[in-house]
């Protein structure tokens, strides 16, 4: 059984959010770095680029899959996890530390209420 933290909200589509202030952080869930197996590559938009909830803000791939990833709340990507773009394996040794993604400056922090807390995504996955 995975470790849920408890400070993080998530979505369906298995990424997790850290947020302070009117910023998240955003990765994906260790259910899902699990699923997709060894990740090889990383791509995240860049910083200054405005994301719609629900809207595509990147890509990974790993030996079995490729995935787009998306954000679960609207916001402008304010910084990228440049060491997850160079050595994308540091999200599969650490996706809710090292390994996040980005950055994003929430549009409206109202939108975190339909996120699902740690007890919930456990449920969701099943655990």
């Amino acid at each position: 059984m995975v470790n849920i933290p408890d400070n993080l909200s998530y979505s369906e589509t298995h990424e997790w959010l850290l947020v302070e202030g009117n910023v998240a952080t955003i990765g994906i869930t260790d259910h899902a770095q699990n699923e997709l197996g060894d990740i090889v590559y990383l791509e995240v938009k860049d910083p200054g680029t405005d994301v719609p909830t629900d809207g595509e803000f990147g890509i990974i791939e790993s030996v079995k899959a490729a995935s787009d990833l998306y954000l679960p709340v609207g916001g402008k990507v304010t910084e990228v996890n440049e060491a997850a773009v160079e050595d994308p394996a540091i999200i599969n040794k650490d996706p809710y530390g090292d390994g996040w993604l980005a950055k994003v400056e929430l549009a409206d922090p109202g939108e975190l209420e339909k996120l699902m807390d740690a007890a919930a995504y456990g449920a969701f996955i099943g655990e």
